[in-house]
């Protein structure tokens, strides 16, 4: 039986594990098996890759998409210019080599809503999924600033920095952060709504729920609203055709 799975933290929620298990009842695949590893530590990745027979590869979530980089032995050049790792590919050498398919989700699900007044976009959050959103605007053609709690390098805005012009001038907002993530619901980022207008689109990495505070306030104001779900499907397919098993 050959094994895939997710490594991440407090993961019980995955959405990976239900997709590939659907998946391979679907299209009738019965020599492979998808997992969760829920690590306390990136510094117990070594061991499942020592200690669990035939693993193939490994999709990567919150908070290790940077952490096991140094573990790979190899990293494709994309997610070296992205700074993060998604997906990883064991060879039959069994060497670890780390790719990216979190810009490939993204950026074919945003494509098709983008219109030529799209130039400018503010990216909530800072971590690994952020990383792989900037990598995929610049493609795009379009300008990001990031917005997080505190200034640091690379940070433009904080939150309370934020005003209903700074948001009307942006007309592209993700939502990168966990906030707003069943069971938590009721909590969104903190921006100024107000700014929003029927031009932007609001893009929310979360999946559950469908529709985060995040995009019902984006919708309340006639943005365009897409929340994680196709990226997610979309990266996972992106997976399964690297680990080509």
């Amino acid at each position: 039986m050959k094994k895939l799975g997710l490594l991440g933290k407090d993961i019980s929620y995955s959405f990976s594990r239900n997709y590939f298990k659907n998946k391979f009842e679907n299209e009738k695949i019965t020599d492979t098996s998808y997992e969760n590893f829920d690590l306390e530590s990136i510094d117990l990745f070594p061991s499942i890759i020592k200690n669990t027979e035939n693993i193939k590869g490994l999709n990567v979530t919150i908070p290790y998409k940077e952490a096991v980089m140094p573990f790979l032995d190899k990293i494709n050049k994309k997610a070296k210019a992205i700074g993060a790792v998604n997906t990883i590919k064991i060879t039959k050498k069994g060497k670890l080599v780390g790719y990216n398919t979190d810009c490939y989700g993204f950026k074919n699900t945003l494509k098709p809503f983008v219109k030529s007044h799209h130039k400018k976009a503010l990216i909530l959050g800072t971590g690994g999924a952020s990383k792989a959103v900037a990598f995929s605007l610049k493609e795009l053609g379009i300008d990001y600033k990031y917005v997080s709690r505190k200034h640091s390098k690379g940070v433009t805005f904080t939150y309370d920095d934020l005003t209903e012009t700074i948001v009307a001038e942006h007309e592209v907002i993700v939502n990168c952060t966990p906030l707003g993530t069943f069971p938590n619901i009721e909590v969104c980022a903190n921006i100024p709504y107000n700014g929003i207008t029927d031009k932007h689109i609001l893009f929310d990495l979360i999946y559950n729920p469908d529709q985060t505070k995040f995009l019902k306030q984006g919708k309340d104001n006639g943005a365009t609203t897409i929340n994680g779900l196709n990226m997610l499907k979309l990266q996972a397919e992106k997976s399964w055709a690297i680990w080509d098993l």
